[in-house]
């Protein structure tokens, strides 16, 4: 491996200009066939398999005119204090309210609380209902406005009116956060190279690999249907690592020109660090692929398209990086020289040798302090935030909080009986189905039966008593459904339970059941390729128990801070509430990437140390001397990056930001700068032990550059000084 890059970076190194022209043709190709073949996106999510999403799909086929899935708005009327809805003037008042709200584009059906009778005991709380022709995911923000601008009547004659439901949330937008990241990674690599130039080179990697890779998904939407935000994680993590593979080459190149001729520096640094960029983008692609155990559709285009941009991300690396070295050599190797100051110990090597000084003190410090943050994640609980979650001065919000107040927190999260009894059976058994489900724990309300127009289907909404998120209203999802069978029995019908409420009750389970196998699958594989890699069995051991304990420290704060409330007036919180559901499985997926990076840079240059002959911890503390800064810098880069979703006023936004942040500090500060040097000098030689008969059976593969050992010692009569330009770490 590292032979075969050698001859790679030396040969883009002397044809610079032809690989430049290959990839800019490569470039225009595939923006061209962006701009020419993409097709449509959707926004629609859908969950295979699971109850309510199979109960939807048979209602838009036999009930089509039901909307079932369809956004939808809730408008909240209240009436001042000593006042009644059915007041003249404040009846008319809802009833102009109700016409604007008809008038709105894409609006399919109102009804107003009149009509379906939706008042409060005393009359001052009402609530209608707006229907759509299309997902909620569809609707633009100037049609939301629309239905928002239909209260000014009311409000006009002294009503509280507000909205709520899927239909007026708003779309967060991030655009700016991903900016502030390119500028705090530009900022950092500047520091960190000491050059305009060499810290140029990994942004502009970066931006090409998330160029061609979102061209990629562009020209894919074409052939196939893809979700709209198929490109969302190929982006975010198509920047880090782009930045990432480019930062570790780079600095191993002004290492080694310090010593050699551009040319060999450069294809020494791909035959080395370039073969560490290799196997930590194949670990980040298993990670990614891994989505597809999950079962959802999205995930796995989502995980598929991201794995597709970390592989241009790595061939970027090997072949037009050191092309652009080529051009650039001579600057970059004078900047380095201008901040060598010899006989400098390196920050980097320095903390290496202090965690080897005191290595049980601090790994006891280091386990003990992610073991306490650990803790509240026994108390981690799945679901999808709902508008209680919203910013306080939000409609929705405020829509929400009437709502529970006015009629009952469960009326903020109704559930949607299916009943199917064959043509006109569905009718005739409906009426028996709300008796029984009325007589049920935790229901506070039944409607009376909607039939389609063969009476072979009714709808029944169910209000519980508690709350979407509760786990009350869980259970009672789970009784209705146990029911089938009494209710089959008694009547020859069907029931199944759908909604919104149920949906998310179901991608909440399917997510949750998924996360160990996905685990499991990830973790095994690449423990098998860390255990190809560097012929041992500490290390990749090592590298999964210590992704595991920074995932529980992660799942831990985030449980602190977004279900129990710590700090939540440091972080801006409004409320809490239980952890959004798909963030166990994004964080996994991308946080074990990073940390397998993390991983790689670090230990391979131990490797390859180790295998030149060097004691243990002289090899722990020159692989910090010259990787320490590159962890420090990408570590530093992506804090920032996800540390800036915190000012989202979106609570997924904030909770998945705060988790990737939390987790990229623990496990690259922690874990693989504190742990793993300490580990590795407590194992010393024994760290890279491998039975002999699996040694002889895995596949011979050269990453640590053995086969380029005539060429890593400096020529004569030169010798390296410390490189002390990087920044702390």
């Amino acid at each position: 491996m590292a032979a075969i890059l050698y001859r790679v970076g030396a040969f883009c190194f002397r044809r610079r200009r032809l690989v430049c022209g290959l990839w800019a043709l490569l470039v225009v190709l595939t923006i061209a066939g962006a701009a020419t073949l993409a097709g449509e996106t959707s926004n629609t999510v859908t969950i295979p398999g699971t109850e309510a999403q199979q109960t939807l799909d048979r209602l838009n086929e036999r009930f089509p005119e039901a909307r079932v899935g369809n956004a939808s708005a809730r408008v909240v009327f209240v009436a001042p204090p000593g006042q009644r809805l059915s007041d003249g003037p404040n009846q008319a008042a809802v009833e102009k309210v109700v016409q604007g709200m008809r008038k709105a584009p894409r609006v399919s059906a109102v009804l107003d609380p009149f009509q379906a009778k939706a008042l409060s005991r005393d009359g001052r709380f009402g609530y209608g209902q707006a229907t759509y022709d299309v997902p909620a995911a569809d609707l633009e923000k100037e049609e939301q406005e629309a239905l928002k601008d239909a209260a000014a009547p009311g409000r006009a004659a002294g009503l509280t009116v507000e909205f709520g439901g899927d239909a007026v949330t708003e779309k967060p937008v991030t655009g700016v956060f991903e900016l502030i990241g390119v500028l705090v990674a530009a900022v950092v690599l500047v520091v960190t190279l000491g050059s305009m130039i060499a810290a140029g080179l990994p942004l502009v990697m970066a931006i090409l690999g998330v160029g061609i890779g979102m061209s990629g998904v562009a020209i894919a939407s074409g052939m196939t249907d893809l979700n709209v935000n198929t490109g969302v994680l190929a982006l975010m993590l198509g920047l880090a690592v782009g930045i990432d593979y480019t930062l570790l080459i780079v600095s191993r190149f002004r290492h080694e020109v310090a010593e050699r001729p551009p040319e060999e520096a450069a294809a020494l640094a791909v035959g080395t660090a370039g073969s560490a960029v290799v196997f930590a983008g194949l670990t980040v692609m298993i990670a990614l692929a891994g989505l597809s155990v999950v079962g959802i559709p999205v995930l796995t285009a989502m995980g598929l398209a991201a794995a597709g941009t970390v592989a241009v991300a790595v061939l970027l690396a090997l072949t037009l990086l050191p092309a652009l070295l080529g051009f650039a050599a001579r600057r970059i190797a004078a900047a380095r020289r201008g901040r060598v100051k010899p006989g400098a110990v390196p920050h980097g090597e320095r903390w290496a040798r202090f965690v080897i000084r005191r290595r049980i003190p601090v790994l006891l410090v280091a386990l003990v302090g992610l073991g306490i943050a650990a803790i509240p994640a026994a108390d981690l609980r799945l679901g999808l935030p709902d508008d209680s979650m919203l910013p306080a001065d939000s409609t929705q919000r405020k829509a929400f909080e009437l709502v529970s107040e006015g009629f009952g927190p469960g009326f903020n999260g109704p559930l949607v009986v299916v009943v199917d009894g064959g043509r006109g059976g569905g009718a005739a058994a409906a009426g028996q189905v709300a008796a029984t489900i009325g007589r049920m724990d935790g229901v506070a309300a039944v409607t009376p039966p909607t039939p389609n127009r063969d009476g072979g289907i009714a709808l029944l909404t169910v209000f519980p008593k508690t709350g979407a998120t509760e786990q009350a209203t869980t259970d009672l999802v789970h009784r209705i459904r146990d029911r089938r069978g009494e209710v089959r029995a008694a009547t020859g019908a069907s029931i199944a339970v759908t909604g919104l409420t149920a949906v998310n009750i179901d991608f909440s389970k399917k997510l949750n059941d998924a996360l160990l196998p996905y685990l499991g699958v990830v973790v095994g594989l690449t423990f098998l390729l860390l255990m190809l890699v560097f012929r041992s069995l500490i290390v990749p051991v090592k590298a999964a128990l210590g992704f595991l304990l920074s995932v529980a420290a992660t799942f831990g704060a985030v449980v602190a801070v977004f279900q129990w409330g710590w700090l939540s007036s440091v972080f801006g919180l409004d409320a809490t509430g239980p952890t959004a559901s798909l963030l166990p499985i994004a964080l996994i997926g991308i946080l074990f990437g990073l940390a397998m990076d993390y991983e790689v840079f670090i230990v391979a240059r131990m490797r390859e140390e180790h295998v030149h002959g060097t004691a243990p911890d002289e090899a722990v503390a020159t692989a910090f001397r010259h990787n320490a800064r590159v962890v420090t810098a990408a570590a530093i880069i992506m804090i920032s990056v996800f540390a800036g979703f915190l000012f989202s006023t979106e609570q997924l936004s904030r909770s998945i930001g705060f988790a990737l942040a939390f987790g990229v500090l623990a496990d690259a500060l922690v874990v693989r700068m504190t742990i793993v040097p300490v580990v590795m000098s407590l194992f010393g030689r024994a760290a890279w032990w491998l039975p002999g008969w699996l040694e002889r059976i895995l596949p011979a593969v050269d990453v640590d550059g053995e086969r380029l050992a005539e060429r890593r010692d400096p020529p004569a009569g030169r010798r390296s000084e410390p490189d002390v330009a990087a920044p702390a770490g």
